[in-house]
């Protein structure tokens, strides 16, 4: 941990999707039930793996501005023809697009941030939109304070009107913020606005069978393996 005084610090703002619940887990189990005759974990992570790109047509003006629930669909549309899929009429594929309100929490998150929330204010800070995030909460049993999402800001992370768009909502000063994240890149965008930083441990965020490398980088404020932790080391 590289910060020793946060007496400065007033809200705690989430990253959500594999931060705060397991996208990999959640989605694949859905598949599976599904009996789609597919790899559910390779067909989670694939499509997970559009995301970026189809926020980057959004971002280069390719595409006008669009929820993260139509690009979902709009990727999941490809996920299921790229995997010989044609069992799913419309009315099917929309309730399997709505999985992304259904993610189930990491087992330490709710706690975690009930204990975050006695002292800090909590709120997100995601790209998806906030139907999705308000239906996520209260199927999860998310406490949070306040949903702010990129639907909010008309932007999508990592650009900075995201990040400082929650010092603007709580009326403090960046440095009064602290992202927290299983992701360094969303961290490293947060720092350059300001923000203080925190790195959570999710190593199977992408599967038991995929390990991810949670290694520390000490730019971070802290490193924490998990919410409790990060509640122990923030004095909560």
């Amino acid at each position: 941990m590289n910060i020793t005084d946060v007496s400065g610090l007033r809200v705690l703002a989430f990253d959500v999707f594999g931060t705060v619940v397991d996208w990999h887990g959640s989605i694949a189990r859905e598949v599976d039930a599904l009996a789609l005759g597919v790899d559910a974990a390779e067909f989670a992570r694939a499509w997970r793996a559009g995301y970026k790109p189809a926020m980057a047509r959004v971002m280069s003006g390719e595409l006008g501005w669009t929820r993260i629930d139509d690009l979902h669909r709009m990727i999941l549309d490809d996920v299921l023809a790229d995997f010989g899929v044609t069992s799913l009429g419309e009315e099917e594929r929309g309730e399997l697009n709505r999985v992304w309100h259904r993610l189930e929490p990491w087992p330490d998150s709710v706690e975690g941030l009930r204990r975050l929330k006695a002292r800090y204010l909590v709120c997100t800070l995601s790209n998806g939109n906030i139907g999705l995030l308000a239906n996520m909460a209260k199927n999860a049993g998310l406490p949070w304070d306040c949903i702010l999402s990129a639907e909010v800001f008309r932007a999508y992370k990592p650009d900075p009107a995201t990040y400082l768009g929650v010092a603007d909502v709580f009326d403090v000063p960046p440095g009064a913020v602290m992202l927290v994240a299983a992701h360094q890149d969303d961290l490293a965008a947060a720092r350059g606005c300001g923000l203080e930083t925190a790195y959570v441990e999710r190593p199977a965020e992408f599967g038991e069978d995929r390990p991810k490398d949670v290694s520390p980088d000490p730019a971070n404020s802290m490193h924490a393996k998990d919410f409790v932790d990060l509640a122990r080391q923030l004095g909560c």
